[in-house]
């Protein structure tokens, strides 16, 4: 592969259920809730939409953004981490809105970015009433014109059948791996039981390092050295 990373933003994005919990949603959603439960649960007769609540936060229309963190490499060659972080979902999603009309950024780079994280944002750009901005705007677009390199479907090299974790590739390509503390599906907890936004910018920024680490294996290019790495405020 052979790829100008210099021109790519990597990002990672964490998300989190709307609500605490399933007897605190609106009374107009709840009921909403129930048949996307019902449809998530076909299989198993004995999960209840409550039970299946802590699963909200994946689907944009359930969920909200807690975490975007972005990584990118300068003309010297270091590495510049930032992170876009907060409960008030808006605000962030402005600064980052900002951040790309400002920088005129040209091509995205995550890790299963397509079927998540890009769309993800976009959805909740127009939940918010943001103006999407163009490298996020994919309406009218066919495949091969969109911005988005995805780490996973690279990894693929064709196939669809299957999805490989971050985690699992960091693992064989040795690279560093950044699940060290906590993984994704415990960001719900950290965050409406601990409020430990911190926490899971940390794990985000690892997320985002590991992306790019894994663009420089696939390059054939030495991974980050840690006196590279630059984190922004």
């Amino acid at each position: 592969m052979n790829f100008d990373l210099s021109k790519i933003l990597f990002l990672d994005i964490e998300t989190v259920s709307q609500r605490r919990s399933y007897d605190e949603l609106d009374e107009h959603i709840q009921p909403l809730w129930d048949r996307k439960a019902a449809q998530l649960g076909k299989n198993d007769p004995e999960s209840t939409p409550k039970a299946l609540y802590e699963r909200a936060g994946i689907y944009a229309e359930f969920g909200k953004i807690v975490c975007i963190s972005v990584g990118m490499f300068s003309k010297q060659g270091s590495f510049h981490i930032k992170s876009y972080y907060g409960h008030d979902e808006k605000q962030l999603l402005d600064d980052f809105a900002a951040m790309l009309n400002k920088d005129k950024i040209q091509q995205f780079c995550a890790h299963n970015g397509k079927e998540f994280d890009f769309p993800y944002i976009a959805r909740r750009m127009l939940v918010n009433g943001i103006r999407i901005p163009a490298i996020l705007d994919m309406s009218g677009k066919k495949p091969w014109e969109t911005p988005y390199i995805d780490t996973m479907e690279l990894w693929k090299f064709g196939d669809y059948k299957s999805y490989t974790s971050l985690a699992l590739l960091c693992a064989i390509l040795n690279i560093p791996t950044p699940k060290d503390d906590i993984d994704g599906s415990e960001v719900g907890s950290v965050y409406w039981e601990e409020d430990d936004l911190e926490r899971i910018r940390t794990y985000c920024q690892k997320d985002v390092l590991a992306v790019a680490q894994l663009m420089r294996r696939y390059n054939y290019e030495p991974l980050i050295r840690d006196s590279e790495i630059v984190f922004s405020n």
